[in-house]
């Protein structure tokens, strides 16, 4: 999966994010990056907080594990998760 590989300790997820969405859920793979819609909206860092808190819950990881390494501005983002394998979040995240 080009969204998601084994890195030291945890796991390096590519992500897209569509904030403003009507919810917060993961729709599907879009141009190589697992993509993610967002109830919040970018302004304030409300989105990157939305993501963090969101794949902490579905990966069953701490807050402070998930830590967004690239594009904080920006809708694509690289996301380390520390403590998880790639084979649990897979299954968490594919459907």
């Amino acid at each position: 999966m080009p969204w998601l590989r084994e890195a030291p300790g945890g796991v390096i997820l590519e992500v897209l994010v569509q904030p403003r969405a009507s919810r917060t859920r993961v729709v599907g793979v879009h141009d190589g990056r697992l993509k993610v819609q967002l109830a919040a909206p970018p302004v304030d860092g409300e989105a990157n907080a939305a993501l963090v808190e969101f794949l902490a819950d579905a990966l069953s990881a701490r807050r402070s594990d998930v830590s967004i390494e690239r594009g904080d501005t920006g809708r694509r983002k690289t996301v380390r998760v520390a403590g998880v394998a790639a084979p649990s979040v897979r299954a968490a995240l594919s459907g």
